[in-house]
């Protein structure tokens, strides 16, 4: 040996910090999957599921109707409002769908660019069928009896429909947004 001495402390330079060391308590709330989600995401489920829930009930108000089948054919305005009802759950559950796949599976089960510029189209367009449908059925609610069970379920199923109609102009702002972002980004 050549008589050189190295010291443990010699290739310490106070410089570098030390290395942290692990600990059980270092695990951040902010890193959890949930609440990693983008807020449009989460809220985007959250109207799909609103608008599957007003229209469903929208739709169920006027089938559970005792002799449906007579009414329906009384009143074709309801048939229209129930048929377009029956397209916006439709719409809603493939949504769903493909949202809780995109959140759970971190998968794309369209690419996003299709999937922004069919939501931004086809929010617009379950929002102006619900409109029109409600609209549609408001003057053969004057003409029913007031009190009578059909005039109970069509006002119900009007008002639902609406309500239905509101949360598809909220999504569609919100697909609206997301194609901006996406086309001024």
């Amino acid at each position: 040996m050549s008589g050189v001495t190295v010291s443990p402390v010699a290739g310490y330079s106070p410089a570098q910090p030390p290395l942290p060391t692990p600990s059980p308590f270092s695990f951040s709330v902010a890193s959890t999957r949930w609440s990693s989600r983008p807020p449009v995401q989460t809220a985007s489920l959250l109207l799909r599921f609103l608008s599957l829930l007003f229209s469903f009930g929208s739709a169920f108000a006027l089938v559970a109707l005792p002799s449906t089948n007579s009414k329906l054919k009384k009143y074709p305005e309801l048939l229209y409002c129930f048929t377009a009802n029956i397209l916006s759950v439709i719409y809603a559950v493939y949504q769903i769908f493909k949202n809780v796949c995109d959140i759970a599976h971190r998968g794309i089960f369209i690419s996003d660019k299709a999937s922004d510029y069919i939501s931004f189209f086809f929010d617009q367009l379950a929002g102006y069928v619900l409109v029109s449908a409600s609209s549609v059925v408001v003057p053969s609610i004057k003409q029913m009896e007031i009190g009578s069970s059909i005039w109970n379920a069509s006002v119900a199923s009007v008002c639902l429909s609406f309500a239905s109609f509101i949360v598809y102009v909220l999504a569609a702002v919100l697909s609206g947004y997301k194609l901006c972002k996406r086309v001024m980004w």
